[in-house]
């Protein structure tokens, strides 16, 4: 049986790094590299970067950055923010980054995905679905959940399936930052609809939260921000907790 992943994330605005609240309000944590050391000392299974506002300020990847990031790790990395070009993904593949994650330029252009796994494989390619429940349907938005697309995000996951993903990184706007809890509708929505992993993000205020997430959501990993960054949970407490309930996880004694 595959082992459930803890993965933190790191969202970069542009200057230092932040923690989203609903994908608005921002709280302001530092510098990136600090953490991503600290994640690489506590020895988790992988680790994302999102540049959160590339996109919308038509920027290229902070690839300098990226690359100082890389040179601290030794764990997988999944970067994403400001990815429209197969220039982009290979200078970023070609730094050290083990996977690509894009979202807007999967939305507008969907053939990019196919072209990417084509090139990298699809376990490379993690499409970032940022969803909002909206008349009684969870939809997709993106442009930092601005812009609704019309898509449910059932029709859209299995599309993207179809187009050669190799996972889905499922983020809940209305979770996200709230530390109450994942929306476990959703997650299980999204799982049963496709064969591909799911990556559950959004709104673990507690060890509780995300032992929920894979128990009720059947998510295959998990994605956390505000539980690593403002209470004292570690990754390793996640997963002894994970443990105890009977989630196959990779434990780490130091």
């Amino acid at each position: 049986m595959l082992k459930t992943r803890i993965i933190p994330c790191l969202l970069f605005n542009g200057f230092c790094l932040v923690k989203t609240i609903q994908f608005g309000r921002e709280r302001t944590l530092g510098n990136p590299i600090q953490f991503a050391r600290v994640y690489n000392s506590r020895n988790v299974d992988e680790l994302i970067f999102i540049d959160i506002t590339a996109s919308q300020e038509k920027r290229d990847p902070v690839f300098h950055l990226i690359a100082d990031i890389f040179n601290e790790c030794f764990m997988p990395l999944a970067v994403g923010g400001g990815i429209h070009t197969m220039e982009h993904v290979d200078r970023l593949m070609r730094i050290g980054a083990d996977k690509i994650i894009i979202n807007s330029e999967a939305i507008n252009n969907p053939a990019f995905i196919t072209k990417i796994a084509g090139k990298y494989g699809s376990q490379s390619v993690v499409i970032a679905i940022d969803v909002k429940y909206d008349h009684n349907e969870h939809f997709v938005f993106y442009n930092r959940a601005e812009k609704n697309t019309g898509l449910k995000v059932v029709d859209w996951a299995r599309q993207i399936e179809a187009l050669g993903a190799g996972e889905i990184f499922l983020n809940s706007i209305d979770k996200d930052g709230t530390m109450r809890g994942y929306d476990l509708e959703l997650i299980k929505k999204v799982v049963q609809a496709v064969s591909l992993p799911v990556i559950a993000c959004g709104g673990a205020g507690t060890i509780q939260h995300v032992v929920d997430a894979v128990q009720k959501g059947k998510a295959d990993a998990v994605s956390l921000a505000s539980l690593f960054h403002f209470t004292g949970e570690t990754p390793n407490r996640v997963k002894e907790a994970l443990d105890r309930s009977g989630v196959p996880v990779r434990l780490v004694t130091n």
